[in-house]
C-alpha cells in the first residue's frame, strides 16, 4: 500500500465525484408484493428525474413496467407518495404530467381512467370485487380557494366519473379495505393540526352499492397521532398510535399497546403509502421500529406478545410488505446503500434485489462510517446526531490540523436524518470534511416529547442544537471550530439561515430551497402545510411578532459570512421569491452570495445535471473555509 499523500483537509481528491452521484444514483421508493412478483419505484436523475415502476418477476427477471415518458408520481400534499397499486398484474398509477390515474395490464399501453381536470390522486387501495379503487383525491378546481380533499371511488375501467365516499374533513389518508371487502378504515385530521399532532381513525361498513354506511371513530384525537391502519388476514384492525408518547402498535379494542416500548413503530406522515408492518398470518406481525436512530425488524407473536428480532445488517428499514412467509422492504446501513431487500421469514435469509447505487470494492476504503452521538444542549437536555470523520486512504492531513466541519440540518422539520449510506455525504468526507448530521429537538424517532421540543420554538431549539452539536464536536477535538459551515434543505435551509443570522459560529452556509420569510410561508404555502407554523411558531397573524422576530429575511443585516442559495424555479413549497429577497438583501451589503436557480426543478432536485451542479457549487463556495491553507476565495 502506498504512503498517503499529505494534504490539507478539504483538498483531498476523491473518486466519489458529482458525476458519479448524479449519474449512477437512483432513489428507491414504495415497494409492493403481487403474488411472487415484487414492485418498486425508481426515481432516475439520468432520465430527467422520471420515476419508473419496476417489477422483479418470480423467475428473477427485472423489467420496467411503466414506459417513457410516463412518470409515476402524485403531487397530493405536494410531497406525494402512494402513487401506484398493483394486483394480479394490473397496475394503476398516477402520471406526474397530468395527475390523472392510468390503468396498465401486461404489455398494453397505459390507459387513463380518470377525467382531465385539476384533480390529484394518492394512496390507491384496490377493490377488485367491485372493479374499482378507493383513494385520496385533492380537488383544485375552485379557483383562488384552498383545494378540498375527499376519499373517492374510481372505476377501474374509467367508464364513470369518480364518486365521493367521504368528505368534510381537511385531510384524509390511508383508505384500507378489510380482506373480505366489507369494511373500510381511514385516517382524517383537520387544520391546524399536522398528522403527527393529532389524527382520527374511522371505520365504516361498505354497503352493497359501494357506498359507506355510518362511520365509527376507533382511535385518535387532538393530542393522539394515529398512523397506518392495516387489517390482519382474519379481519382484525391494527394501527400505530403515540398515546403513550411513543408510536407503538395497537389492536382495535385494546387500550394498551401490543408491546409497550420506548421505540417508534411509525414514521411521520409526510408522504402517502408508507408502511412499517405487515402480516405473515393472523397472529403474527412483521414490524420495523427505531430506537436511538437505529431501525430493527422483528416478528411479533400477537398471542404471547413476544418480539423476536431478525439479525440483519441494516440500520434503516421501511416500506415493509408481507405475503405469507415472504417479506420485502427498503433497507440501508452506513456501508450499504438504500436497497430493495427480500426476506424469507422461515429461514431468515435475505436477498438484495436492487440497490440505489453500486459501491465497488475499491470505493469502500473511502467510506466514512458514522457514529451516533449525544451532546448537551439548552435547558440541561440532550440532543442527537451522527458524526462522520474524514476518510480517504490516499491522503493524510498535516500533523496537528483539524478538519473543517459541515453541519447538516435536515428538512421537515418534523422528520429525521438517516445513517444510510449516502454518496452525497461521502462526497464531503472523502475530501477531508468532517460532517455532523443533526437530529435536533423536534426530530422524529425519539418519542413525542422530543418531537414536541420544537412546538412554538422553531428557529430556536433547532438552531441551538445545531450550534451546540458543532461546538461539542470541536471540544472533542474532532473539528476545527474556526472552519465550520452549515447546510440544509427546505426547513433545514431555514435552520441554516437562522443559525447564520442569530449565532456567530459558522463561517459559511448553504440554503437548499430554504425558508427565509415565515410570514410568506404562512400566507402562500400549499394546503398541507398551511397551518404547520401554528404549532412551530404560533398562530398567524395573531403572533406576527414572532414570525418577524425569527425570520432570517428580517435579520439579513446580521449575516456577515458567505451564503449560497440553491433553488428550484417551480418550487410551490418555498417559491423562488422567498430566496430572491434574501439574495438581494445580502448582495446589497456586499456579502459574498451565490444564487443558482434550476429550471424545471420543484422542491428538491431530481435531474442529474442539477444535482451535479449543486454539489460542485457548494464545494467551491466552502473554499473560503480553507483560507488558512492558502486557497483564495
Amino acid at each position: 500500500m502506498s504512503t498517503p499523500q499529505v494534504a490539507p483537509y478539504g483538498f483531498w481528491r476523491s473518486p466519489i465525484t458529482s458525476d458519479r452521484i448524479a449519474g449512477a444514483v437512483i432513489r428507491l421508493g414504495q415497494v409492493a408484493l403481487d403474488g411472487g412478483d415484487v414492485y418498486w419505484t425508481e426515481l432516475r436523475p439520468a432520465e430527467g428525474g422520471r420515476t419508473v415502476l419496476v417489477r422483479r418477476s418470480a423467475d428473477g427477471s427485472v423489467s420496467d413496467r411503466t414506459p417513457a415518458p410516463f412518470n409515476v408520481r402524485t403531487r397530493v400534499h405536494e410531497y406525494g407518495g402512494g402513487a401506484y397499486a398493483v394486483r394480479d398484474g394490473r397496475i394503476v398509477f398516477a402520471h406526474d404530467v397530468d395527475q390523472r390515474l392510468y390503468r396498465q395490464q401486461g404489455d398494453a399501453p397505459p390507459v387513463p381512467i380518470t377525467p382531465e381536470g385539476r384533480y390529484r390522486y394518492a394512496d390507491l387501495c384496490l377493490d377488485p370485487r367491485r372493479g374499482r379503487l378507493i383513494c385520496v383525491r385533492e380537488d383544485h378546481t375552485a379557483e383562488g380557494r384552498e383545494p378540498t380533499t375527499q376519499l373517492v371511488s374510481v372505476d377501474l375501467d374509467g367508464k364513470s366519473v369518480p364518486a365521493v365516499l367521504v368528505f368534510g374533513a381537511d385531510f384524509y389518508s390511508s383508505p384500507r379495505l378489510s380482506p373480505d371487502g366489507a369494511w373500510l378504515a381511514w385516517i382524517t385530521w383537520d387544520h391546524p393540526r399536522m398528522p403527527w399532532d393529532g389524527t382520527e381513525l374511522w371505520v365504516a361498513r361498505v354497503q352493497t352499492d359501494g357506498r359507506l354506511g355510518p362511520a365509527e371513530r376507533v382511535a385518535g384525537g387532538p393530542e393522539e397521532s394515529v398512523l397506518q391502519p392495516e387489517w390482519s388476514p382474519d379481519g382484525v384492525l391494527y394501527f400505530v398510535s403515540d398515546r403513550t408518547g411513543w408510536w407503538n402498535l395497537y389492536r382495535r379494542g385494546d387500550a394498551a399497546p401490543l408491546v409497550p416500548m420506548e421505540a417508534e413503530f411509525g414514521v411521520p406522515h409526510w408522504i402517502f403509502g408508507q408502511s412499517t408492518y405487515g402480516f405473515p398470518g393472523p397472529e403474527r406481525i412483521l414490524c420495523a421500529f427505531t430506537r436511538q436512530g437505529t431501525w430493527r425488524l422483528a416478528s411479533l407473536d400477537v398471542g404471547t406478545r413476544a418480539l423476536s428480532l431478525f439479525d440483519l445488517p441494516y440500520s434503516e428499514i421501511g416500506s415493509v410488505r408481507v405475503a405469507g412467509e415472504q417479506a420485502v422492504f427498503l433497507a440501508a446501513s452506513p456501508t450499504a446503500p438504500p436497497s430493495v431487500v427480500a426476506l424469507d421469514l422461515r429461514s431468515g435469509r435475505h436477498e438484495v434485489l436492487r440497490q440505489a447505487t453500486t459501491v465497488e470494492e475499491e470505493l469502500r476504503p473511502y467510506l466514512s462510517v458514522p457514529r451516533a452521538i449525544e451532546f448537551p444542549t439548552e435547558g440541561g437536555l440532550t440532543a442527537h446526531a451522527f458524526y462522520y470523520p474524514p476518510s480517504n486512504p490516499d491522503f493524510a492531513a498535516p500533523e496537528g490540523e483539524l478538519p473543517p466541519l459541515l453541519v447538516k440540518s435536515h428538512g421537515g422539520p418534523t422528520s429525521a436524518t438517516s445513517s444510510a449510506l449516502s454518496l452525497s455525504v461521502q462526497y464531503w468526507t472523502s475530501r477531508g470534511f468532517a460532517l455532523l448530521d443533526v437530529n435536533y429537538g423536534g426530530s422524529t424517532g425519539y418519542g413525542r416529547a422530543y418531537r414536541e421540543r420544537l412546538k412554538g420554538r422553531w428557529g430556536i431549539v433547532d438552531v441551538d442544537d445545531c450550534v451546540n452539536g458543532a461546538q461539542y464536536v470541536a471540544e472533542q477535538g474532532l473539528a476545527d471550530r474556526e472552519r465550520m459551515a452549515i447546510s440544509g434543505g427546505s426547513a433545514g435551509g431555514f435552520t441554516t439561515l437562522a443559525a447564520l443570522a442569530f449565532r456567530d459560529v459558522f463561517r459559511a452556509g448553504a440554503s437548499h430551497y430554504g425558508v427565509s420569510d415565515l410570514e410568506a410561508l404562512a400566507r402562500d404555502t400549499h394546503k398541507f402545510e398551511a397551518r404547520y407554523l401554528d404549532s412551530l411558531v404560533g398562530p398567524y397573524p395573531e403572533r406576527r411578532d414572532l414570525y418577524q422576530e425569527r425570520a432570517p429575511v428580517h435579520a439579513a443585516d446580521r449575516i456577515s459570512v458567505p451564503v449560497l442559495f440553491l433553488q428550484g424555479a417551480e418550487d410551490r413549497v418555498v417559491p423562488p421569491s422567498q430566496t430572491e429577497v434574501m439574495v438581494d438583501a445580502l448582495r446589497a451589503r456586499g456579502i459574498p452570495t451565490g444564487y443558482l436557480l434550476f429550471d424545471g426543478e420543484q422542491h428538491g432536485f431530481r435531474r442529474a445535471d442539477n444535482i451535479r451542479r449543486a454539489l460542485d457549487a457548494e464545494l467551491f463556495f466552502y473554499a473560503i473555509l480553507l483560507l488558512k491553507s492558502g486557497l483564495r476565495f
